[in-house]
């Protein structure tokens, strides 16, 4: 791989895989599941790669919580920090994935700040809204109800599980209209050039079948396939 750390030279590789391309190459080094499935998205075609960032959700009760200091405006700005060009907002519903997580006004910062988008098990509302931002987003769903009596940011960039899949402050996110992938922060390189790799044998196996021809009789035919 020529990219280095260069974030932009990933983001660029990353823009021509597919989803299975990744967890397939986190599969070849990693046994344990990666992947996120059922997603929907209002930004349909757009592919959201970078850097975790993380917010944990929480029951709203504001006699515990004070809305002051536990509301999305100062959980966002903690959680990017300095630098929140090309990051991925990851928030975690904790056990409320009909509920809305955000809409097209809090979410505008993402647009603001140039994250490259956000990944949650939980809602969003205003489809047609963030699909006019430049950033990718997906989701459980469409919301047309405010989620702030339900739930309320309460932590940044600690670990979260969405569906099952542990998501770490810094470690790599991947999606696309196939569902999103979760990389381990140290192997993202190698993971893109895995996946390209196996993008690279797929180009074989199609020009292996154009050949076949009937009645060749019994070989080592598909055994690389995936």
């Amino acid at each position: 791989m020529t990219s280095g750390t260069d974030p932009a030279a990933l983001r660029e590789e990353a823009g021509s895989l597919r989803c299975a391309d990744i967890v397939d190459a986190v599969g070849r080094l990693h046994r344990h599941r990666c992947h996120i499935l059922d997603l929907v998205t209002p930004t349909p075609g757009r592919v959201l790669f970078g850097p975790a960032v993380t917010i944990s959700y929480f029951p709203s009760c504001s006699a515990a919580l004070d809305p002051e200091r536990y509301n999305f405006a100062e959980l966002f700005y903690e959680a990017v920090g300095d630098s929140p060009a090309g990051k991925v907002l990851v928030l975690a519903s904790n056990g409320y994935p009909d509920a809305s997580m955000g809409g097209g006004t809090k979410l505008a910062r993402l647009h603001h700040h140039g994250l490259a988008g956000l990944l949650t098990d939980g809602r969003l509302r205003d489809f047609a809204e963030l699909h006019e931002f430049d950033f990718a987003a997906y989701c459980a769903g469409e919301a047309t109800r405010w989620g702030g009596d339900l739930v309320t940011p309460h932590q940044a960039n600690v670990p979260v599980v969405l569906r099952g899949i542990g998501v770490l402050p810094g470690g790599y996110v991947f999606a696309d209209d196939s569902g999103a992938a979760v990389i381990p922060a140290a192997e993202v390189e190698r993971v893109i050039e895995g996946a390209r790799a196996l993008q690279r044998e797929d180009a074989g196996s199609r020009a292996r079948i154009a050949g076949e021809r009937l009645g060749a009789g019994p070989g080592k035919r598909g055994l690389e396939e995936r």
